[in-house]
């Protein structure tokens, strides 16, 4: 079985480029490869409602990251001034 490999991994810093988040930008979370998503630190909030329980006793609202297609984040170079956002390529082997 072969893994798919990505343009992004998780800590990499990365800008929504598409989509109503576009421009934000954040630090990979988690890579969800069967999906092809990714969750990014403080984009695409949703509200998670809680039943109640021993934790919650009175229930709650959480926000927490909703995932985002892989197709619309791109990789930003942490190593510039600017933190420009760049193009990668992706070598084949022989």
């Amino acid at each position: 079985m072969n893994r798919p490999n990505f343009h992004v991994k998780k800590g990499d810093q990365v800008q929504v480029i598409t989509g109503n988040h576009n421009g934000a930008t954040g630090k990979v979370l988690a890579v969800l490869p069967k999906k092809q998503q990714v969750l990014i630190e403080g984009v695409r909030l949703i509200k998670k409602h809680l039943r109640k329980s021993q934790d919650n006793p009175q229930g709650a609202i959480v926000e927490r990251e909703g995932p985002i297609h892989i197709s619309n984040v791109k990789l930003v170079e942490p190593s510039e001034k600017t933190s420009k956002a760049t193009k990668t390529k992706s070598k084949k082997k022989a």
